[in-house]
């Protein structure tokens, strides 16, 4: 019997500043190949206290958006009482909370089933930690 959780890691650089980073490519790819034409769920997680996984549309000026609401809610100051890197660093560990560190996605035919304008993002607000992981999961 094969095993049915297939995964794989993803090495993301995010770079100095507040990032969201399209991996729906990515996603695709893996999904497509771990489903080999069949159903099941394919997961991505990100296993980092200061980033989260978000489903929205790129390109448009929504992820630029995103990270102006995210500087609204959570602004990068002193008020915060987790208080080491940056100033306002606090900020990014209570970033997960409103944007979850995963997202799970229906695979129907080997192929994820995303709206027509949804792409698979990595937020990150951390400018301390610029390289991270990301676990593609399929389970089918």
């Amino acid at each position: 019997m094969s095993d049915p959780l297939r995964s794989r890691v993803l090495h993301v650089s995010t770079g100095s500043s507040e990032s969201v980073t399209d991996l729906t490519r990515a996603c695709e790819e893996f999904a497509g190949e771990a489903a080999g034409g069949a159903d099941g769920l394919f997961n991505v997680f990100v296993p980092h206290a200061t980033a989260g996984i978000a489903i929205l549309e790129t390109g448009s000026g929504s992820d630029d958006d995103l990270l102006a609401v995210l500087r609204e809610l959570l602004p990068p100051d002193a008020r915060w009482r987790h208080r080491h890197g940056a100033p306002g660093h606090g900020r990014d560990h209570v970033l997960p909370a409103l944007i979850p560190p995963h997202a799970t996605i229906p695979v129907v035919a080997g192929r994820l089933q995303l709206g027509t304008w949804q792409s698979v993002c990595l937020v990150d607000t951390n400018v301390d930690n610029v390289d991270r992981q990301v676990r593609l999961s399929f389970l089918g």
